[in-house]
Order: structure tokens, then sequence, then C-alpha cells
């Protein structure tokens, strides 16, 4: 069963149209579902202004592992208190998506915010 969702920042979250994912992610986490943002970035980005929607923050430059190393990813879910199977990663970088499913994670390639949502709502069915 899946109960995480972990979010790349540059790229998903600066979409122009990345309000209706945080609009989902917040959706989500008044379910119960714990959310992550995974950045590879040194740190901080987005911080202040996400905190309402994420339960946990990974930055690269603080933690010392990079995606798409399995390592950050079993980090990342380790933090949520989840196995990494239980959770599902989108990210705009295909390589980044593979280092996620080798540390089984269900990975959401993105491609555009329609069609993440639209692959997050058959992942996470009301």
């Amino acid at each position: 069963m899946l109960r995480g969702l972990v979010f790349d920042y540059a790229g998903v979250l600066t979409d122009p149209d990345a309000g209706d994912l945080l609009t989902a992610v917040g959706r989500l986490r008044a379910r119960g579902i714990r959310t992550a943002l995974l950045s590879n970035a040194d740190g901080g980005a987005g911080r202040g202004r996400l905190a309402r929607y994420f339960d946990v923050f990974v930055f690269s430059g603080e933690v010392g592992l990079a995606k798409p190393d399995p390592r950050v990813f079993h980090l990342t879910a380790g933090r949520l208190g989840l196995p990494a199977s239980a959770c599902v990663m989108v990210d705009d970088s295909r390589r980044n998506i593979d280092g996620a499913t080798a540390a089984g994670m269900t990975g959401v390639h993105h491609t555009s915010v329609a069609d993440t949502l639209a692959e997050l709502s058959a992942l996470f069915p009301a």
C-alpha cells in the first residue's frame, strides 16, 4: 500500500502550473499520506514556503547523497517512517526515476502537471 509521496523541486515544483500539484499534495497529506521534498540542491530551496505541504525535506547538499543514488531514496523514505516500497517518487528526470525504482519506490516521470496529476489519482485513489 502506498503511503508516501516524494517530490523533486526543480523541474517539477518550478513548473508554471505547480500550484495544482501542491493542491493535490495538500489533499493527500490531509488523507494521511506522508510527503517529502527531495532535491539535489545544496539546501533550503523552497523550504519556507513549502513547509505546509511536506513533512520532510531532504537536500543532497545537507545529506551527502544525490539522486539517482538509491541510498538517498532509502534515506528519504526512512525519514518519512516508511519503507521505500510504500513511496512514490515524482521527478522530471528519467535517470532519477530509475534510481527511485531501483530503491523500490514507484516512479512517476513528470512531463506535465496534467499527466502527473492523472498518475497520482490512479496511484492514490480517493
